[in-house]
């Protein structure tokens, strides 16, 4: 990503200059005295209908949507399909009225998902079968053809041996702590994938026709949980607005039988001495691809001014989770309370405020299915929105807003090339100064952060359209996409000033004067 550029007008400097001294960290009895209670604030800016988040209702909300019974709601699967269908009827009892498919909340769409056959993928070490996830996992996207004697390399360091056009068995470089992720997942599947990715670097560009990967101890425990993983393969919507600037709008089909780089495979450690006695080796990967529905959900609260009513400030979140995968601690359901529960309430409770108070514009409420997929229900609403593009004057979007320190959160697109509207930025400070009263952690924002989070949630396809955007997150925390991100690990309190906050910024734009303007010059990539 490109370097934090420097700010190049007065008037932005200014901007960040006033945001970052009036967010400065208070002591603790400061901030007690400061922050507000969970039913609201007095201030002339603040519209009376912000009582009505109330923490009572987000508890309720999200044990509900979070809990064992919707099955992680994984995107393409049933367990999606109830939870966005109860998302749906909690709208519909609030009063929001549908705008999706034929008067419906829907707005229907399919994922394209490619993935390794497990019926027409096959191999032999010797004279024996191997069976793919079973015994074999492929570590690429497309299909492979390797076939050839195995040539066992003891130290994969040894660049003196000539592997050109070699099937090349080896044993698992130990990666790195460095290199090793310390959210996601289990801990064993982090070290394999940092340990595959060390172990891939030693003979890339050497020519080896194939890699095989022996597992270690720690890699061993994670096979299994690793081949549930890699058996999902991906996922992509056809005719859809961008997440990347070279990203295609049409979904590529992938190369049927051969792989860019050396095909590479991981196996377990209990076949390492077989590999070593230089058996052949025939192993074919074939890819199916085929469609699957998901689905958006949209309702709208319309606005009270004639002439500003058909302009549309979109609350932005996800429905969708990682369903039930391997078990970690004894627990197989990923439930997502954080990811991305939390909001999806906090849109609900924003819902009941407008419903009572609506603001002069319109209040379009989108939950973007398949976001944990890779953003394809932001991607298919972004190109094909239910209101004219042109008419979305802001998007609030916020991904996980529940955790960690209850006095701290992140605001992303704060701050340049993210930020793409100083006026919504100045609007989303003010209601932060009004509620939550949170420091802002712009570390999150920058596009040096390694996790790349700004381009991690569903604001982005609208906001490389010019749409105005920000996102509202506290942030990643140690059971980020693991079953432990349950209702019960979630801060109320927090999750109810982060609410207000959103709601209160959707407010202001609601009934601004003039829509947010887009920054001069914008451009996401630099």
């Amino acid at each position: 990503m490109p370097s934090y550029p420097a700010i190049r007008t007065a008037t932005s400097a200014l901007l960040i200059g006033w945001a970052i001294a009036s967010l400065g960290l208070l002591p603790a009895s400061a901030r007690a005295q400061r922050r507000p209670a969970s039913t609201g604030v007095r201030s002339a800016e603040v519209p009376a209908a912000l009582s009505l988040i109330k923490e009572a209702d987000l508890k309720r909300d999200l044990y509900a949507m979070a809990g064992d019974a919707m099955r992680g709601r994984e995107a393409g699967t049933p367990d999606e399909m109830r939870a966005s269908m109860w998302v749906a009827e909690q709208l519909r009892t609030i009063g929001v009225k549908p705008v999706g498919d034929d008067g419906s909340y829907f707005q229907w769409f399919n994922m394209i998902r490619t993935r390794v056959s497990s019926v027409s993928s096959r191999g032999t070490l010797g004279s024996e079968p191997i069976e793919v996830w079973k015994d074999f996992i492929p570590l690429g996207g497309s299909g492979a053809d390797v076939a050839g004697t195995v040539v066992w390399v003891a130290n994969s360091a040894d660049t003196t041996i000539d592997v050109r056009g070699k099937v090349v068995a080896t044993a698992m470089v130990p990666p790195s702590p460095a290199s090793i992720r310390t959210t996601t997942n289990s801990a064993e599947v982090r070290y394999t994938q940092a340990a595959i990715a060390a172990t891939q670097a030693r003979f890339a560009r050497r020519g080896a026709a194939g890699l095989i990967l022996v597992a270690d101890a720690t890699s061993d425990i994670a096979f299994d949980a690793l081949a549930i993983l890699r058996a999902r393969g991906t996922y992509d919507v056809d005719r859809a607005a961008r997440r990347f600037a070279a990203q295609p709008i049409r979904a590529e089909v992938p190369v049927p039988a051969r792989q860019a780089g050396t095909p590479a495979f991981l196996v377990r450690s209990a076949m390492a001495s077989r590999l070593q006695a230089s058996p052949a080796v025939d192993i074919q990967v074939r890819l199916e691809r085929f469609e699957t529905p998901s689905v958006n959900i949209v309702g709208v609260i319309r606005g009270t001014d004639p002439k500003l009513r058909d302009e549309y400030v979109l609350y932005s979140s996800h429905q969708d989770h990682d369903g039930v995968r391997y078990k970690i601690e004894g627990d197989s359901v990923w439930a997502g309370a954080d990811d991305n529960g939390t909001v999806s309430v906090a849109l609900m409770a924003s819902a009941r405020a407008f419903a009572r108070q609506p603001g002069k514009r319109s209040i379009l409420f989108v939950y973007h299915g398949a976001e944990e997929r890779g953003l394809l229900g932001s991607r298919y609403h972004a190109a094909h929105p239910v209101v004219p593009l042109s008419n979305i004057v802001t998007v609030l979007n916020g991904d996980m807003i529940g955790r960690n320190h209850p006095d701290s959160a992140s605001l992303l697109g704060i701050q340049p090339p993210h930020r793409n509207s100083a006026d919504l930025v100045a609007m989303a400070v003010r209601a932060n100064e009004l509620t939550g009263k949170f420091k802002l952690d712009s570390i999150w924002d920058r596009p040096t952060h390694p996790e790349g989070w700004y381009f991690r949630s569903d604001h982005v396809p609208y906001a490389r359209l010019n749409v105005p955007a920000v996102m509202y997150s506290t942030n990643l925390h140690p059971d980020y996409h693991t079953p432990r991100d349950k209702p019960e690990r979630i801060n109320y309190p927090k999750l109810t000033r982060m609410t207000q906050w959103m709601y209160l910024t959707g407010w202001f734009v609601a009934n601004a004067p003039k829509r947010p303007a887009i920054d001069e010059g914008f451009k996401l990539e630099r």
